[in-house]
């Protein structure tokens, strides 16, 4: 008989899989435990390593005196100007001029043939002096009262229509003499030799260039503030760094109503003749005494919608524990930057006036704000650093 064997316990699945999820939950929870308390570490030293100084350029605030200004954009216009016309008809004969020619007042530009005219003043002369001399003929005999007044007054009448009849036709003459209506430059001919000219056909442009006005427009707030006799300054583009000094000459008494700006004109000298009519030009003008302005770059100045701002530069003590990027303990001063908030007013070439907010002999960044923050740490370094001239000039390269 065989022995008796013992009863084989069943398996505890469940308990094996309990043990296996336990050793995997803490090997994945200490993993996981290490990765944070590294994670955190590592964010410490980042929030508690020592920033590097942003190097920087500055400018001292300083003050100059503003007059109120005022800026627009205008058109220069001929004082006199034309397309030189004829008013009779006939075949040019002679071309007395070159083009772009200066000339003066009177000067002869172009002849058209007279021959047919020329030769009927001559018949209209003889006519004249046969009714002349018939008209005293017959005052005479009037005064014998051999004829009636109506005889001797329709002979007078007779003579004095036959010069009238010679001055028109000497008129006539004339107007086929084309001259200068005033000194200036002439354009380009638009007539040639033996070619037909009809009445009011184009010869050659005439501008008077010197002086020369200038037409510009101004909004209706500025009315009643620029009057007849305020300078201006007008640049243009074909004189670079060479204003034009003027007058204003007259201000439109009524305001556009499409636009709401009213036209002012003036005058400026142009010597040289450098200033063409049509021409482009900015105009510059003074409104009222000048006044003290603190004024510093604009690349000073951080535009904003919300406001405009700079960057103050000041020297404040360190911290007890500040170190460097090495860890070496860092002590007494160092240069931080401030945002504030400012009020600007107008502008001039590279420099713009600060109105409130600043002060002056206080020290701004003038370029690398881009990378600053309140209280970031700065170094100067003013070696290459943005213009800031009242005229800056561009340079021709």
């Amino acid at each position: 008989m065989p022995p008796a064997t013992a009863p084989q316990r069943p398996p505890k699945v469940a308990l094996r899989w309990i043990l296996m999820l336990a050793v995997v939950a803490v090997v994945f929870g200490g993993v996981f435990l290490v990765k944070a308390v590294f994670a955190r570490k590592t964010n410490e030293f980042f929030d508690h390593m020592p920033q590097p100084a942003i190097a920087v350029s500055t400018y001292t605030a300083r003050t100059e005196r503003w007059a109120d200004s005022g800026e627009a954009v205008g058109t220069l216009v001929a004082v006199n100007g034309t397309e030189v016309t004829t008013e009779a008809g006939g075949v040019v004969r002679r071309i007395a001029f070159d083009s772009g020619q200066k000339v003066a007042a009177g000067a002869l530009l172009v002849e058209l043939n007279t021959a047919s005219e020329e030769a009927t003043l001559k018949a209209l002369e003889a006519s004249a002096r046969l009714a002349q001399v018939q008209a005293e003929r017959w005052a005479k005999l009037g005064q014998d009262q051999l004829v009636s007044k109506d005889d001797v007054q329709q002979k007078q009448t007779a003579a004095a229509t036959a010069r009238a009849q010679v001055e028109a036709q000497r008129a006539l003459i004339a107007q086929k003499t084309i001259r200068a209506p005033f000194a200036g430059v002439l354009g380009i001919r638009k007539v040639n030799l033996g070619q037909y000219v009809a009445p009011g056909s184009a010869i050659v442009s005439l501008q008077q260039l010197d002086p020369i006005d200038l037409d510009f427009t101004l909004p209706e707030q500025l009315a009643g503030k620029l009057v007849p006799g305020t300078a201006i300054e007008a640049s243009l583009d074909t004189l670079p760094g060479q204003p034009l000094a003027g007058t204003i000459t007259a201000v439109e008494p009524q305001v556009d109503p499409q636009t709401r700006n009213l036209t002012a004109r003036a005058r400026l000298r142009n010597p040289d003749g450098t200033a063409l009519p049509g021409g482009f030009a900015r105009v510059r003008f003074d409104l009222g005494a000048p006044r003290e302005v603190v004024v510093i770059p604009q690349t000073a100045v951080s535009f904003n919608p919300y406001g405009n701002a700079v960057f103050v530069v000041t020297r404040v003590a360190r911290k007890p524990g500040e170190t460097d990027m090495q860890g070496k303990p860092l002590t007494g001063q160092k240069l931080v930057v401030t945002q504030r908030f400012i009020k600007t007013g107008a502008t001039r070439g590279d420099l713009i006036a600060v109105e409130s907010g600043l002060k002056p002999g206080e020290q701004v960044v003038s370029s690398g704000l881009l990378k600053l923050r309140n209280d970031a740490e700065v170094t100067i370094n003013n070696s290459v650093r943005p213009a800031a001239e009242l005229h800056p000039q561009v340079p021709n390269r």
